[in-house]
């Protein structure tokens, strides 16, 4: 039969379901089988031939039929799973059915109505066999999942059979030992199988039906309590998925293994269709969603060593019950590791190829949910991230992170990349190793819309994000404490920083500092608090080597002065806000040498208008984000316990900002401090008062910063007028040779804001990923134009 007959007799099939008011019986299989046996239909034209209004017009007027039709679908998942399908009709059956449910499931889970059906029992629906009384009692979502789980591992159909002959000898589907049919080699598996792309096809259709049973999640509002698990993930990942381990394993090895080069030889994918991709990323997203797991709340997965990475535990507590968050915490194979780490670096890096070599591999889009992969590893595998640290492989993750920050800057529609970028690296700056790789030698020649310095990865690290901070969209603010938190955690590591990126950071402090900046929010003064805690580190800790700075520090020396001296009284206050009206502009881009940027960069661009993006809920601010860590004369990290700590220096660190508010302290700051320390105005906005400023201002940690300034400035200033200089060389070379050996305040014990998983995040992280998941699956759209609560579509 053509395709056009075999559609037109699926839309017949269609039509009379729509129009059929008396329910049609489970037995009638003349009439149901017309959805599935004699038609060859793509997942595309079940999505035309099957319009939303009908299947919601069936759920309303006919609820027992679109039952019947799930129901049935189902039933034949499981037969085919039973026999082993063997034949070409009973694998094009198995196809028809995982595409009308893909298409189907989405308009049962946005009816709150129906959300329990796929939990319910089907009379008669057991799994044939003997044992039909047991069996009964399954929910047609458990038989669904493990009926789609086998069908994953079954021979010819998903997997290379290891049988030489015939069909009469054909392997039993529930004798084989799924692990030998891994999908591809890389952790716990040698072998890698011959590619077959019918194979990847077949997986690629039943992940996809997978990830559809797992979307119930995006029909419900996102709430504080993240602890609420995905009942579908939940029954997956248990043991009750005999297939668990293998099926863990082949997702994150096909992921892992991908070269989208094609065999290392570039411009390949122009000549061949690459059927790996698609499974690749629908592999990915599956991955990601089975992984989504709130650490904070649970004993936690996993195994802390020092931060030095030596001492690991042995013995590996029992974990969660999801399985592969539990998988994915053992991995602990050096090789596994170096799998792991090369693939996703190669992967991250795959658009920055391109744009040194345009065309030369096939550009991949899945990098968001790489990231979210790579977070996962690093926070529920603890040797993982130490791991990471040990090598300088850890800058193949950087540069390419850094490189999307930049590059999605001021875009609207990407604020959650920008996010997970940001988190990612404030992760990895909790540790020692981090700061001391950054200083590294910068030599990739990526073009990239900054201003053109020779150094290290700290000068573009600092470099990037002070272009963030001054050409980002608004959006953004509610990062710039995490970017500057992240600077401040590797601060005390670094040993050069080039003139570029010292006086990068002496004009953010310049911005931060105007009196209109630090009066018109609660919470902008803390940014100052963080440069000067950047500066303290680099001058107490890396003296030597850090001239460009110290020079830098000393040509601004004025802006020090300033902030020492900074007027507290309701006059200058006031005409400090005032300047704020005249200049509009979030922070001046003037006098901060821009310079050229990079050859062959492009400037980030806006989103273009009508951009679909999905709204996120707001980030937990700095203060629950991170904890306190000192750093001991050993290098190793002691938690400071908040009770321990009086008040931080800073006052009170702002919380959550959610996306749609404008960057005020209004709505985060608690509201006794606000009412002790400022006057709230009769229109309930927040007022800065003199008791407020005071508050803070004598807290500045200035002495350091002030006594370098006194010892050098007269020194620096006696050299100008005994040679007459105006050349900064010579300058530098004194500096370069100078010391301020017993001259400095004893130096203050190293801080650092170390990650801390907790709830805010988590759920944070479940928006984000399935907004992603949402806009990425347009062919087919599974779930355009279904009502989900999860997050809000909107346009640019």
């Amino acid at each position: 039969m053509g395709s056009a007959d075999s559609k037109l007799n699926f839309r017949k099939a269609v039509i009379q379901l729509t129009t059929k008011t008396q329910p049609v019986e489970a037995t009638d299989d003349a009439f149901w089988d017309q959805f599935w046996a004699d038609t060859a239909t793509s997942v595309q034209d079940v999505f035309a031939l099957v319009p939303a209004a009908e299947i919601r017009a069936v759920r309303e007027e006919s609820p027992s039929n679109l039952a019947t039709l799930c129901y049935k679908a189902v039933e034949k998942l499981v037969q085919g799973a039973e026999s082993g399908c063997h034949t070409e009709k009973e694998r094009q059956i198995i196809l028809n059915c995982c595409r009308l449910l893909t298409r189907i499931l989405p308009y049962i889970f946005e009816d709150p109505d129906w959300r329990g059906f796929f939990w319910s029992t089907v009379p008669g629906a057991g799994r044939g066999g003997g044992d039909e009384d047991d069996e009964n009692a399954r929910p047609l979502a458990e038989s669904l999942l493990l009926a789609v789980t086998d069908l994953l591992f079954c021979p010819d159909f998903t997997v290379q059979s290891h049988r030489r002959s015939t069909v009469d000898t054909a392997e039993d589907i529930h004798s084989i030992d799924s692990c030998e049919y891994i999908w591809e080699a890389g952790v716990g598996f040698a072998h890698s199988p011959q590619p077959n792309y019918i194979h990847d096809l077949n997986r690629t259709e039943l992940l996809k039906l997978l990830l559809t049973c797992f979307s119930e999640a995006m029909y419900l509002p996102p709430s504080s309590d993240s602890s609420n698990t995905n009942p579908w993930v939940q029954f997956f990942c248990s043991t009750e998925n005999r297939h668990a381990l293998p099926l863990f394993t082949s997702l994150l090895n096909v992921v892992c293994a991908y070269d989208p080069v094609g065999y290392g030889i570039p411009y390949n994918h122009l000549l061949f269709s690459d059927y790996r991709e698609p499974l690749v990323e629908e592999a990915a997203q599956v991955l990601i969603v089975t992984l989504d797991y709130d650490s904070s709340t649970s004993s936690s997965p996993t195994v802390d060593g020092t931060t030095t990475g030596t001492a690991m535990d042995d013995v590996d507590p029992p974990g969660p019950d999801n399985l592969f968050v539990n998988y994915l915490s053992r991995i602990h194979r050096e090789e596994d590791f170096q799998f792991i780490l090369k693939g996703v670096a190669r992967l991250l890096s795959n658009p920055l190829v391109q744009t040194y070599l345009p065309n030369s591999a096939k550009k991949i889009q899945f990098h968001q949910e790489l990231l979210v992969l790579f977070w996962k590893l690093c926070d529920f595998n603890k040797k993982f991230l130490f791991f990471v640290l040990k090598s300088s492989d850890v800058l193949d993750i950087l540069v390419p992170i850094l490189y999307f920050l930049n590059d999605a800057r001021a875009d609207q529609s990407r604020v959650g990349l920008m996010h997970i970028g940001v988190f990612i690296l404030l992760l990895l700056s909790g540790e020692r190793n981090f700061g001391v790789r950054l200083n590294k030698p910068y030599s990739v020649r990526v073009p990239m819309d900054i201003p053109v310095f020779t150094g290290t990865h700290a000068d573009l690290l600092i470099i990037v994000f002070h272009k963030i901070i001054t050409s980002g969209h608004q959006r953004l603010q509610p990062l710039f404490d995490c970017l500057l938190t992240i600077v401040v955690n590797v601060s005390p590591y670094l040993k050069s920083l080039s003139m570029v990126a010292a006086n990068k950071l002496l004009h953010l402090l310049e911005a931060f500092s105007t009196t209109w900046f630090l009066f018109s929010a609660v919470q902008n003064h803390h940014l100052v608090f963080f440069l000067l805690e950047v500066f303290n580190n680099i001058i107490q800790y890396q003296f030597d080597g850090n001239s460009n700075l110290v020079y830098a520090v000393i040509r601004k020396r004025n802006v020090f002065h300033q902030l020492a001296n900074l007027p507290t009284d309701s006059q200058a206050i006031q005409k400090g806000l005032q300047r704020k009206k005249r200049t509009p502009e979030p922070i001046s881009r003037t006098n901060s040498q821009e310079g050229v940027s990079m050859e062959g960069s492009r400037p980030a661009a806006p989103a273009e208008p009508g951009t679909l993006k999905t709204s996120l809920v707001a980030t937990p601010g700095i203060d629950k984000l991170t904890e306190k860590s000192q750093v001991s004369e050993d290098g190793t990290m002691r938690s400071l316990e908040p009770e321990s700590l009086q008040s931080s220096p800073e006052g009170n660190p702002p919380s959550a900002v959610s996306d749609g508010e404008p960057w005020s302290g209004e709505a985060s700051h608690p509201r006794r401090d606000r009412r002790r320390l400022s006057s709230a105005s009769s229109s309930g906005q927040w007022t800065p008062t003199p008791d407020w400023v005071m508050s803070w201002k004598s807290k500045l940690p200035l002495q350091t910063i002030m006594r370098l300034l006194q010892v050098l400035v007269p020194q620096v200033e006696k050299i100008c007028i005994d040679k007459g200089l105006t050349d900064e060389s010579e300058i530098l070379k004194f500096l370069q040779h100078g010391t301020l050996v017993g001259l400095l305040p004893v130096p203050h014990p190293i801080l650092i804001r170390k990650y801390q998983a907790n709830s805010g995040t988590a759920m944070w992280f479940r928006t984000y990923m399935w907004g992603v998941i949402y806009l990425r699956n347009v062919d087919p759209p599974i779930w355009y134009d279904t009502d989900v609560k999860l997050f809000e579509i909107q346009r640019v």
